[in-house]
């Protein structure tokens, strides 16, 4: 691949960066000059590049999901497992030459099944220019939009071409809880909106209609269970089963861990059997047909024993596989 003296200067992107408008925040700040609410300036920032296994089965498949984990957040949630990345800048400045150059390589020596954008939205122009450049080059990997549920719709309007899965979550039925947990009050309805907006432009994730072990295109929805607000779980299932029916693919997870102290003294502790089991109940109950969940193990809370990822090594998920 060649790359013009246009493409390394970035020709156009600052029509995105000078008022940036790229995610709900509307923030308006000049991200060419300084930096925005998501704690990036129009510089690629990249954490980390390369085959993940802790997806969905049919997202990490056997060969895994070329993930490419990029700094900053626009949402900035207080319990965020990559805080390291999302809230602490960790991460290397990266030209979009390095970049592409990079992903080659990952799928070239991995095999990986696609390409993973994890929280892209604050870098969304980056990754539509990635996903040309592949196309250009003869790769028909699936692209997949991991992303935190709070999207613009005018944003997701100009990723639909780009995009062929989308990974959103819905952490909030309760605006409360979105105010306290992510200083996003309008999270709910913001999220809902976002996720009906994926679901017109890509249908529900085909593996469960093909019956296949890969995904190639569609939309599953994520829900993680926090201690002491199974309310707002509860809820949220609902909003999501009355919008959208029983055949939405939605993945339940139990994977909370606590990495920071918080003044509500549930969120200082792990998810109770108890509060998995009556969210899961409510899941079965409404009827989901299509689901993944994230059954918590029986042994002691540990950290240890927990999982969580480390951007400071070089692979960052050694211990997820």
């Amino acid at each position: 691949m060649t790359f013009s003296a246009e493409t390394n200067k970035l020709k156009n992107f600052s029509v995105f960066f000078r008022d940036c408008k790229m995610c709900p925040k509307q923030c308006s700040v000049n991200r060419m000059e300084t930096i925005g609410f998501c704690g990036q300036s129009h510089l690629l920032r990249i954490a980390h590049i390369g085959a993940h296994f802790g997806e969905e089965p049919p997202i990490s498949g056997s060969m895994g999901s070329g993930a490419i984990f990029f700094s900053g957040c626009s949402l900035g949630c207080s319990f965020c497992q990559n805080h390291q990345i999302s809230t602490g800048n960790l991460g290397k400045p990266m030209e979009f030459e390095e970049l592409f150059i990079r992903v080659e390589e990952m799928i070239s020596r991995t095999r990986v099944h696609n390409i993973n954008f994890v929280t892209p939205d604050h870098f969304f122009p980056y990754t539509y220019r990635l996903v040309s450049f592949l196309q250009k080059e003869g790769y028909d990997l699936p692209s997949v939009y991991n992303l935190s549920g709070y999207q613009s719709i005018p944003m997701l309007k100009m990723t639909e071409r780009y995009a062929d899965i989308y990974l959103p979550d819905y952490k909030y039925s309760d605006p409360k809880a979105a105010k306290i947990l992510s200083n996003c009050k309008n999270y709910p309805d913001v999220a809902l909106y976002a996720i009906n907006e994926m679901i017109k432009q890509k249908g529900f994730l085909d593996s469960f209609k093909k019956n296949s072990k890969l995904a190639t295109k569609g939309v599953l929805v994520r829900h993680l269970i926090l201690p002491g607000l199974v309310k707002n779980s509860l809820n949220a299932l609902t909003s999501l089963f009355l919008e959208f029916g029983a055949d939405l693919p939605i993945s339940l997870m139990s994977q909370y861990y606590p990495v920071f102290q918080h003044e509500d003294k549930n969120m200082n502790r792990p998810l109770k059997k108890e509060e998995f089991d009556c969210v899961y109940s409510h899941a079965m109950d409404l009827g989901f047909k299509n689901m993944f969940v994230q059954i918590p193990g029986n042994k002691p809370f540990d950290t240890e024993l927990m999982f969580l990822p480390d951007f400071q090594m070089d692979e960052p998920f050694a211990g997820n596989r």
